[in-house]
């Protein structure tokens, strides 16, 4: 079944849990993808990020079963798979489900013993593309399973379970950003996340201007890609440093302790050092209109990604360079883990009819590959339909 846009997917989600299981489901949940405007490979170091939730996301039907079966169809997939709640491990090689069996077990682990599940998802966050797809099936498994269940849990706490579901079950060391920003979303604004004390303030996004995720059609699988390496290489600069993580350099400390570490640290360590002063130096400018400013940042945020941290590819820097070259983009960068995926960009509002057309055609022409360009907006976070 292919479905897309709200309406489209919320009704064919029902629809297909009343042919699967005969009956309406309890409940329908909404959980959105993500763009992270700025702040990239920070979180996992304890830093700044600014995420934006957006109007494409994961919807999920949901019904409590008599015994502890849980039965899933993925329809964007066009898979099923069903699974005890007893003694819950990743699947293989059907890796997907993982997603859903890691976040129940990790709901188990916590002390909730949970019935069992009839589901059945879609979704129009592209799959690969660093728009938080997984995230989103997380998260809108967390959210229906604290409804119909009454879980007594916060905003944060599901999202360190999904988390951990993800860390656990598929492998990917990621960090807190993706869950919590599919669940605490705020409409037409994006969250400056301090990935430390876990707190978050809603930074408004003007009026006039576009979110425009550039996809470049190329993919990636971040557990099997160089993102655990990243974080590994992160995690030894600061214990040769002496730090608890990243986070606690500033720009001069980091250049005059540059040389205790290998060159390839060094990067590293400069990248997440001068991404976490930029991020909270964009948000700032958005808090004051400084749209110029906050383009720059973003195009310097993408030359680090691609110069220190070693985590774009050709077809994101070319995405990106388009991008930039076009009359109404204030900036743009890669988005993501990296090495495949997605280029955001902050186009003027008028503009952006004339820069969809143009970058599409120019990329399409010299990477030899058809991209898809999304107008987004923010969303609100997570919740019940």
């Amino acid at each position: 079944m292919r479905l897309q846009g709200d309406q489209d997917l919320a009704a064919g989600t029902v629809q297909a849990f009343r042919e699967a299981f005969g009956a309406p489901p309890q409940g329908l949940f909404r959980a959105p993808g993500r763009v992270n405007l700025l702040g990239e490979h920070t979180d996992y170091n304890d830093g700044f990020v600014l995420p934006a939730a957006i109007d494409r996301a994961v919807w999920l039907a949901a019904s409590l079963r008599r015994d502890r079966q849980v039965r899933v169809l993925a329809l964007t997939l066009e898979r099923e798979d069903t699974f005890s709640l007893e003694g819950l491990q990743p699947a293989e090689p059907i890796r997907w489900t993982n997603y859903i069996r890691g976040v129940l077990a990790l709901l188990e682990r916590a002390g909730y013993s949970l019935p069992g599940l009839n589901l059945v998802y879609a979704g129009d966050v592209p799959i690969g593309a660093g728009l938080g797809s997984s995230a989103a099936v997380e998260v809108a498994v967390a959210t229906a399973v604290r409804h119909l269940c009454d879980l007594p849990l916060s905003d944060l706490e599901l999202a360190r379970i999904c988390r951990q579901a993800e860390h656990e079950f598929t492998g990917t060391a990621c960090g807190i950003m993706d869950p919590l920003i599919s669940l605490c979303g705020r409409a037409d604004h994006a969250l400056l996340l301090d990935c430390r004390h876990l707190t978050w303030e809603a930074v408004p996004i003007p009026p006039d201007v576009d979110l425009v995720v550039c996809d470049t059609g190329k993919r990636h699988t971040l557990a099997h890609s160089a993102y655990n390496e990243r974080r590994a290489e992160c995690e030894e600069a600061a214990r040769r440093l002496g730090v608890p993580a990243l986070r606690d350099l500033d720009g001069p400390t980091c250049e005059a302790q540059a040389d205790r570490l290998p060159l390839t640290l060094a990067h590293r360590c400069r990248h997440v050092v001068y991404e976490n002063e930029r991020t909270l130096r964009a948000a700032q400018a958005l808090r004051d209109g400084d749209l110029a400013l906050f383009g720059r940042l973003m195009n310097e945020s993408h030359t680090s990604l691609r110069d220190l941290y070693r985590v774009s590819c050709d077809e994101l820097d070319l995405m990106a360079a388009l991008a930039q070259s076009q009359r109404g983009c204030w900036g743009a960068r890669m988005t993501g883990g990296g090495f495949g995926g997605c280029v955001i960009a902050l186009v003027q509002k008028e503009a952006t009819p004339a820069f969809v057309r143009q970058v599409a055609t120019l990329y399409e022409r010299q990477a030899l590959r058809r991209p898809t360009l999304y107008v987004c907006r923010a969303t609100e976070g997570a919740g019940v339909v």
